[in-house]
């Protein structure tokens, strides 16, 4: 069954064990072991439904990755764990190389002691028993509200960062030196009702770059788009590598006269690295000195997203307000800054084919 110790949240990476899970036998045993029954196409729909997925397996690497690539399958599992250390470990270092939060994996394996020891070991952890992998599709968790294009490319996505990241371990000169080679084009746009579920998504998905911790569903942003008191901009990335997809979501309330107060800055973890914190508060800066009006941002301290406080106390914001957890800055920029020369930046007006350069 499902643990519910780690809580409701959607999982984000199914972790699955081989032996017995994935495949029928042992595969030290039986090099020709069959996959059981449907298991084909649960890996496949979790995919298309953008959760990705790993390995942690106590087993010989190498038969395991030849066996998972004459069954067409290994390309499903990213940064997989094939060794004989506790599977506790293994999927500490999967949601490492991910990125991820521990909160939003599921483990799922035939043995109760592999469970258990990783429930003791990652007790915000969803673990399932190996014979319930024929209701892991009707799970609610393993349900996300949307199927975006993002969602779709996901793993896609992931393998370009790979490259992105095996590249940057090479590169021996400075960080913006680096980024320079990667040819990077950040695109900001007014939302668009062809954004709303990616939007979501993005809310639902992001703890770590979020400003405040908030989650807004389809229904409430629909409602700021159409409202004339709030601003709403979406923000997507490509490099030479590919395209990131939609990356990042602000949200600016601007029902007080003479004030715009940023209620949501957000950006996917994957961009962590790619300097587009500072060119979204950048842009917004910019954006508030032609509007005539003070900038201000709402941050609330989620004791995940301390880089966001650090990115708005570099772009010159001071706090001006504070009550318990929740922080109010306000940016004390008079003059327009400039994006750093490594990225292209074009901000789209209210969506038309034509971008201006701002």
């Amino acid at each position: 069954m499902i643990e519910e110790a780690g809580g409701q949240s959607k999982v984000k990476c199914l972790v699955w064990d081989l032996d017995d899970t994935i495949w029928d036998g042992i595969l030290l045993e039986d090099q020709r072991v069959a996959l059981k029954e449907g298991v084909r196409e649960t890996i496949a729909e979790l995919d298309r439904r953008g959760i990705l997925q790993s390995i942690a397996s106590r087993n010989s690497l190498k038969a395991a990755e030849a066996r998972l690539m004459e069954l067409d399958i290994w390309d499903y599992f990213l940064y997989p764990q094939i060794h004989f250390g506790n599977k506790s470990d293994s999927i500490k270092q999967i949601a490492a190389s991910l990125n991820i939060g521990l909160d939003s994996m599921a483990f799922i394996d035939d043995q109760p002691y592999e469970l258990e020891e990783v429930r003791y070991h990652i007790p915000e952890i969803a673990t399932i028993a190996a014979d319930r992998v024929g209701t892991l599709l009707e799970q609610p968790r393993f349900m996300p509200r949307f199927i975006t294009q993002d969602s779709g490319r996901r793993r896609q996505m992931y393998r370009e960062d790979m490259q992105r990241a095996e590249l940057e371990h090479q590169y021996a000169g400075p960080q913006h030196e680096f980024l320079s080679t990667l040819q990077l084009e950040l695109e900001i746009s007014r939302m668009s009702e062809e954004d709303l579920q990616r939007a979501e998504e993005l809310t639902l998905r992001t703890h770590q770059l979020n400003s405040t911790g908030y989650t807004y569903d389809y229904e409430e942003l629909l409602a700021f788009m159409q409202a004339d008191d709030y601003e709403l901009w979406i923000v997507s990335l490509k490099d030479k590598f590919g395209d990131y997809g939609k990356i990042g979501l602000c949200l600016v309330d601007r029902s007080v006269a003479g004030i715009g107060m940023i209620k949501l800055l957000l950006m996917s973890c994957r961009v962590m690295n790619r300097g587009v914190g500072s060119v979204l508060i950048g842009f917004l800066q910019n954006w508030a000195i032609r509007e005539s009006i003070a900038l201000q941002a709402e941050f609330i301290n989620t004791d995940r997203n301390r880089m966001m406080y650090m990115t708005y106390k570099f772009a010159g914001f001071e706090e001006i307000e504070e009550n318990g957890p929740t922080i109010v800055f306000e940016s004390r920029r008079e003059q327009e800054v400039s994006y750093p020369a490594y990225m292209k930046v074009a901000v789209m007006a209210d969506n038309a084919a034509a971008s201006a350069k701002i």
